[in-house]
């Protein structure tokens, strides 16, 4: 296997636009001759073609979009957002189809969210979430899958010492992936989707999972983030995992209920959503580059810290 090196690239003004920030250079995961990094330039053709037919993204509604939300969160006094940035608004306009009625009410529930979760987002930043990431449970695939959607698998069977790393920092990792994965134009048009490995999920694992948990889960995912979560794949779970389902349930409304589905060891089932070339060996796939670590990626994202904290200033004033 190739080794993997973190190198740097200047960030140039289209680039640029679509951060927050003013980072001048960003991280990139070189392996060899496959290079990952965060996809921030412009559109290919065929993706510009789904986001018209898909999300009704034409420059007319993008246009009237853009200046009706930013109308909009003008009078949100108590809100201190980035409304004078289009990316931004468009990061909230695409997953409600350019309604900016819909996207007000996505971005109020997006920072409600984290006013009343605050206890997990103060200081969010990768570098005060070491060790999720050096537990490597979670990791993004160096590849999309057909639809191009970025895929995220979060391991919490075997590999999950839960002992060293509680639930609540997984999410806060997530948290961390997702907003990064927001960046990209790609994946805001494209969406997301999960592989939950739960092989040897144990039952002391399954204590840890609480109602209090599963609803904030499910609220982040229906309501509360700008993103197109397209399926959520559970593989390799045992029996036990039902009890854990069970908890999630009350909350799930149908959209997403539908979405999730379930392929225990059946690599067919998996492979029917998500196709081999996509995947590495270890889930049936084709994919020969080498699983990036835990440890790697937050190599890559402290790289972004001033765009997180910047991220971190904005949001409802606390009282």
């Amino acid at each position: 296997m190739a080794p993997m090196t973190i190198t740097t690239y200047h960030v140039t003004k289209d680039i640029a636009d679509t951060m927050l920030s003013n980072l001048s250079v960003l991280p990139r995961i070189q392996c060899g001759d496959f290079t990952l990094e965060l996809e921030l330039g412009p559109l290919p053709p065929e993706i510009e073609e789904v986001a018209r037919k898909e999300l009704r993204e034409t420059p007319e509604n993008k246009k009237e979009g853009i200046e009706k939300l930013r109308e909009l969160l003008k009078g949100e006094t108590d809100l201190k957002c980035p409304y004078h940035s289009d990316t931004w608004l468009v990061r909230f306009l695409r997953p409600c189809k350019f309604h900016p009625e819909s996207a007000h009410q996505l971005v109020k529930r997006y920072y409600a969210f984290k006013l009343k979760h605050n206890v997990f987002y103060d200081n969010l930043l990768p570098a005060n979430e070491k060790n999720v990431f050096e537990q490597d449970i979670l990791t993004v695939l160096p590849t999309r899958d057909q639809h191009k959607r970025r895929i995220l698998v979060i391991e919490l069977g075997k590999k999950w010492k839960h002992t060293k790393c509680s639930l609540d920092e997984v999410f806060k990792g997530c948290v961390l992936y997702l907003e990064a994965a927001l960046l990209e134009n790609l994946t805001q048009i494209g969406g997301v989707v999960v592989i939950f490995d739960m092989d040897g999920l144990s039952m002391q694992q399954t204590w840890q999972f609480t109602p209090p948990f599963a609803k904030r889960i499910v609220d982040w995912l229906q309501d509360s983030i700008p993103c197109r979560v397209k399926n959520i794949h559970i593989i390799n779970q045992p029996y036990i995992f039902n009890i854990v389902f069970a908890l999630f349930k009350p909350f799930l409304r149908e959209k997403l209920k539908k979405r999730i589905i379930f392929h225990g060891t059946d690599r067919k089932s998996l492979h029917s959503y998500l196709t081999p070339s996509c995947l590495p060996k270890c889930y049936g796939g084709t994919m020969e580059i080498p699983r990036i670590t835990g440890s790697q990626w937050l190599e890559l994202l402290n790289m972004c810290e001033e765009e997180y904290r910047v991220i971190n200033s904005f949001g409802y004033n606390k009282t």
